[in-house]
């Protein structure tokens, strides 16, 4: 009886979480761990599914950078990084469009439709949802001068469209989007996942971006999770090494996402089963939480 007891606590504590983002829209990048495993997919389909059922209108955008690196390995062809960017020739672009359009995207849906959702797949490249121009890669060299690299098809946003997104909202789908964006003439770039989200809860003016990763969240020196940092403060936790390596570019396009209009970002272990849950549900949360 006790355990029924708790379980019943449980409904309690998400209630007015449910009733204040109902019908609020909640942009989620998938990737890392969470892809690979098993029970961690199911757990993240249902969790979604789930979000759908009560109201809230959950948007998903995925990675594959594995799954991008397993298929260039089996066509012989080298990928040459700059400041952790792939350079991506059009025989790269052609395999990574082909691997998260073709593979991922449809794997995902897949996913969520078996149990039990409503997921439609697209790339940034329907609707016009993202207009991209090629991104020049700023590089110091060692003489202390800057270079701009061509990164050949590695994309900057500089529109996003979000209607395609919103009909599907209106008609109770999940979008499942790939980070594909399309450039004046027609030309498909690879854009870093993050930033697609990120771009996309901005110009949703969505109410949370959660970003899925394989740590724990954001961490200060003495290696304690921060659950919550307000905006102001980001910057100067880089600029003091609290910050640092790959979690620089997350935090940044949460701090995207809040100056164009988004309510919260968060970065959560995908590790956890259910995360996404606990992140939205419960008071405390298992994550950081990035506040305007």
């Amino acid at each position: 009886m006790q355990k029924l007891i708790e379980k019943a606590h449980t409904l309690l504590e998400a209630l007015p979480y449910i009733r204040r983002f109902s019908g609020k829209t909640i942009v989620i990048k998938y990737g890392g761990h969470a892809m690979s495993d098993e029970a961690l997919k199911k757990s993240f389909a249902l969790d979604i599914i789930l979000l759908k059922y009560i109201g809230i209108n959950p948007v998903i955008v995925h990675g594959g950078g594995p799954q991008i690196n397993e298929t260039l390995k089996r066509y012989g062809i080298v990928s040459e990084f700059v400041r952790g960017m792939r350079v991506t020739d059009a025989a790269t672009m052609s395999v990574v469009e082909m691997v998260l359009t073709g593979q991922v995207n449809r794997e995902v849906v897949g996913y969520l439709n078996q149990h039990g959702g409503k997921a439609v797949g697209l790339s940034g490249k329907d609707g016009g949802l993202l207009l991209c121009k090629k991104h020049l890669q700023e590089v110091v060299g060692e003489d202390g001068t800057t270079e701009l690299v061509d990164m050949g098809f590695v994309g900057e946003i500089i529109k996003v469209d979000p209607s395609i997104i919103e009909t599907l909202e209106r008609e109770r789908f999940i979008p499942v989007i790939a980070p594909i964006g399309v450039g004046a003439n027609g030309e498909s770039y690879n854009i870093n996942a993050d930033l697609v989200a990120g771009k996309i809860a901005g110009a949703l003016k969505a109410e949370k971006l959660i970003l899925l990763t394989d740590v724990a969240g954001v961490k200060d020196k003495d290696g304690s999770l921060l659950t919550s940092i307000p905006f102001a403060q980001v910057t100067q936790l880089i600029n003091d090494n609290v910050i640092v390596g790959g979690m620089i570019p997350k935090v940044t396009c949460c701090l995207d996402a809040l100056e164009e209009g988004a309510g919260k970002a968060h970065i959560i272990d995908g590790r956890v089963e259910h995360a996404v849950l606990l992140e939205i549900f419960t008071d405390v949360g298992i994550g950081t939480e990035i506040r305007s």
